[in-house]
């Protein structure tokens, strides 16, 4: 994969990695980063990768918006709708599982880049703040329904309104990330949970992570409903005839993505 401005793409061998490189200003997200951002995700998968991290160069993972001279006098709302809102749907709606590296502090926009892994994995000296209303916005980038689905309306309103720091230890404790490693240790341990999503079923990963997505929004019907059609399509894949083959043949199994 190539890199373009401020960000490096590379393989490991079934892996992407993005790596925010912009690491004087904490890996802010300038415009160019956002309109890229998107396109590397959506390239991971055309390239044929199997899973996707995405990470910080430097001390801080992400510290929100890069708040430069182009956003003056403009419409944020249409800000967002033109970069925020794209990046959003890209890593919601990616074909490869996301695991997050997140080896600082990940505050605004950086928070909801962070927390839309399916697996996020922060340092232990990582950070999460939602710091929009300290600066008279409010939260964007899907981060409202990012953190209030994972922590419920109280801390949600807390994290929003107060605009606190909130340490990793507490992210894990409040239910906001998944795992928490000593700092030397990330990238091996991230690494590490993304080859095992790249060694199982695609087609049944992508499936997984549209039904949790349902169940957190279209309740217990719906929910039932895409279970249902999912399990149909599963069980005629070739992943799910090797699955059950290497089950009884006590052998690892090998998953083509078919």
């Amino acid at each position: 994969m190539a890199n373009t401005e401020n960000i490096l793409t590379s393989r490991d061998g079934d892996l992407a990695i993005l790596t925010l490189n912009a690491p004087e200003r904490l890996n802010a997200l300038s415009y160019d980063m956002l309109t890229a951002l998107p396109r590397l995700i959506d390239g991971a998968a055309r390239d044929g990768a199997r899973a996707l991290v995405i990470t910080g160069a430097g001390c801080g993972f992400c510290s929100g918006a890069a708040l430069t001279g182009e956003r003056a006098g403009r419409d944020l709302g249409e800000v967002a709708e033109r970069y925020y809102n794209p990046l959003a749907q890209a890593l919601a709606e990616s074909r490869l599982p996301v695991v997050t590296a997140i080896n600082g502090v990940a505050a605004g926009a950086g928070a909801s880049l962070a927390l839309a892994g399916d697996i996020a994995v922060a340092a232990r000296s990582a950070s999460f703040m939602l710091a929009f209303a300290r600066i008279g916005l409010v939260p964007d980038m899907a981060s409202t329904w990012l953190v209030a689905k994972s922590v419920g309306r109280a801390k949600a309103l807390e994290m929003a309104l107060l605009g606190d720091k909130l340490l990793a230890p507490d992210a894990l404790a409040a239910g906001l990330i998944n795992r928490i490693v000593d700092d030397e240790a990330l990238m091996d341990e991230s690494l590490a949970i993304a080859r095992r999503l790249a060694a199982m079923p695609p087609l049944t990963l992508r499936m997984i992570r549209r039904q949790v997505r349902a169940a957190l929004d279209d309740g217990f019907d719906a929910t039932l409903t895409m279970e249902r059609d999912h399990q149909s399509a599963a069980g005629f894949t070739r992943d799910h005839q090797e699955g059950v083959a290497a089950f009884r043949e006590k052998r690892p199994a090998m998953f083509i993505g078919e």
